[in-house]
């Protein structure tokens, strides 16, 4: 089963990255399993309004901020299938819109997906939300927060089952706010390890997900990137 590891830090971030089929990385699950709560700090200062959605796709990383190696990938057609989440009450009470990836209720958002054909085949993509502070802290906090309530629990999609797994793991002290988990999912007989990053600054909402070795060398340009478009 092959997997892509394009994430939407809702629910819907797992179903679809092992549903439509998984190949993302194999490292184990304790590799940089540590403690890491949410940090305040003063950052960049707020816009008084939310970044449009064209100023945002400005400020996301291309091919030639990720080096060579580097290649776009298109979004994966959703699937129409029932989502189901077993086994984890935080998650089932954020309702639907978590499980089809609409969970976030942000009035500005992009994004963009990359696969790395380096030494193995590994993805990475970049969100970019914008809306006032109050409200990207919040919305952000409480996916986070419902995900690692349960360290392990099933997610169903069709005749599908993957097994999932959530851990805290350090993050940067980097922009206002951060949030980092690692993501296990077992399906079809193949177990993989994504990384979710998301760092707050003012009024920008910045999340890198993919093959954890991936988001811990492209955090730092993608948040340079979105706090000034080039």
């Amino acid at each position: 089963m092959r997997c892509s590891t394009t994430t939407a830090l809702s629910l819907s971030a797992l179903t679809v990255l092992a549903l439509t089929g998984c190949s993302s990385s194999t490292e184990p699950a304790g590799a940089s399993a540590t403690s890491s709560a949410p940090a305040h700090r003063g950052g960049a200062p707020s816009a008084s309004a939310p970044l449009s959605s064209t100023e945002l796709n400005k400020r996301l990383l291309n091919e030639s901020d990720l080096g060579e190696g580097y290649s776009h990938k298109p979004e994966p057609a959703l699937r129409n299938d029932d989502v189901t989440v077993i086994g984890c009450p935080a998650l089932e009470n954020l309702g639907s819109n978590a499980a089809t990836g609409s969970g976030f209720d942000f009035t500005r958002k992009a994004k963009e997906s990359f696969t790395y054909t380096g030494s193995s085949n590994s993805e990475v993509s970049e969100e970019l939300y914008s809306d006032g502070p109050a409200k990207l802290s919040k919305g952000i906090g409480k996916v986070f927060d419902a995900m690692l309530s349960c360290p392990s629990y099933q997610v169903t999609s069709g005749s599908t089952v993957v097994e999932m797994g959530t851990e805290k793991t350090s993050a940067p002290n980097l922009g206002d706010e951060q949030w980092s988990q690692l993501l296990t999912y077992s399906a079809g007989g193949r177990r993989s390890v994504v990384k979710q990053t998301a760092i707050r600054t003012g009024n920008i909402l910045v999340i890198v997900s993919g093959s954890p070795g991936l988001v811990d060398a492209h955090l730092d340009k993608a948040l340079a990137k979105a706090r000034t478009a080039r």
